[in-house]
């Protein structure tokens, strides 16, 4: 039988700087773009539904929406803002005529103006942790992260991170200011922060939120194709499920199902429950706009995975193809 969502969910500490969060936390960019049709009222039910499941982390950003997201979950919180620990991003800019033409920005005027932008938009005096979504080649890390930092000493941010960022550059990053926690894509699909990543994260003492830790819905068995799909999903063009690469990572999912059933848990349930496993320096950050998907996801904090599993679902080897059809924004 699957496990039912815990009362209360653990608290550890995220990184070594004094911030404590849930042991997950919830991705909230799916309730405004990316994955098909919204339903807000839906949306606020499930961030209401994940604070009284225990859930403290919520994660959103500027450009998702863009705007709206934040706006969501600012509204989602009102009247329970000492409850949340909340996250959110800057540094991708989004053309306003056409949102599909991005840029990166990360000098300390935007720092500051994305700031008070999103400082507006989720109706709150301060963000919790606050991450440079994408690092801007053009300005140096010290630039950005020192203007990040003075946000910290006006009392707007409490804590810093960073999103898809290489190790050289965390490193120059914690040097400048403490960096909090890392953002990156972490699965049993996607596990490039396993040779270089993860271990500088450990040694500095940051913390690691794996995003996407179902694979954008493929280790919960959601998406076996692209047909079907509504039109403007981006997983319509995701490497990952094209072609051969699908047909082979289709073999992953595989050895997901074949776990979850030895158990009697869901795919999404054993996908999580391997990212746990891998230390409790990790928050996932497990996106849905549902709340029944939140609390299958939140009770997998109950699967417990033999090492005959773990080694079942790694010897099912790493997923063919880029995890974006275009990688030139993210360092690795």
């Amino acid at each position: 039988m699957s496990p039912a969502p815990p009362a209360g969910l653990p608290r550890v500490p995220l990184g070594s700087q004094g911030l404590v969060t849930s042991r997950q936390g919830l991705g909230c960019m799916g309730m405004s773009e990316f994955y098909g049709p919204r339903d807000e009222a839906e949306s606020l039910a499930t961030i209401g539904r994940a604070l009284d499941l225990g859930v403290t982390l919520l994660d959103t950003a500027d450009i998702y929406g863009p705007h709206r997201n934040e706006e969501l979950v600012g509204r989602a919180v009102a009247g329970r803002r000492d409850e949340v620990v909340l996250a959110t991003k800057f540094g991708i800019v989004r053309d306003p005529a056409d949102p599909s033409v991005r840029g990166l920005n990360g000098t300390p005027g935007y720092v500051r103006q994305a700031c008070e932008a999103s400082l507006r938009r989720l109706g709150t005096d301060h963000i919790d942790l606050y991450y440079l979504h994408r690092v801007d080649p053009k300005t140096p890390i010290e630039d950005t992260v020192g203007a990040m930092a003075e946000l910290v000493t006006q009392g707007k941010v409490s804590y810093l991170g960073l999103s898809e960022a290489a190790p050289q550059t965390i490193r120059r990053a914690h040097a400048t200011h403490p960096i909090t926690a890392v953002q990156t894509e972490y699965s049993l699909w996607a596990r490039h922060v396993e040779t270089a990543i993860l271990p500088a994260l450990r040694e500095l003492g940051i913390g690691l939120v794996p995003y996407s830790p179902l694979g954008r819905g493929f280790l919960a068995g959601a998406v076996r194709s692209t047909q079907g799909l509504p039109a403007d999903d981006f997983r319509r063009h995701q490497p990952r499920l094209q072609g051969e690469n699908l047909v082979h990572n289709l073999d992953i999912l595989a050895a997901v199902e074949r776990v979850a059933a030895r158990h009697a848990l869901t795919p999404a349930q054993v996908a999580l429950a391997w990212v746990h496993a891998r230390g409790e320096d990790l928050v996932p950050i497990p996106g849905t706009k549902r709340r029944a998907y939140l609390e299958q996801n939140v009770a997998a904090l109950g699967a417990r995975l033999t090492a005959a599993d773990m080694a079942e679902l790694e010897a099912a080897g790493q997923a063919h193809g880029e995890r974006y059809p275009d990688m030139s924004a993210i360092e690795e």
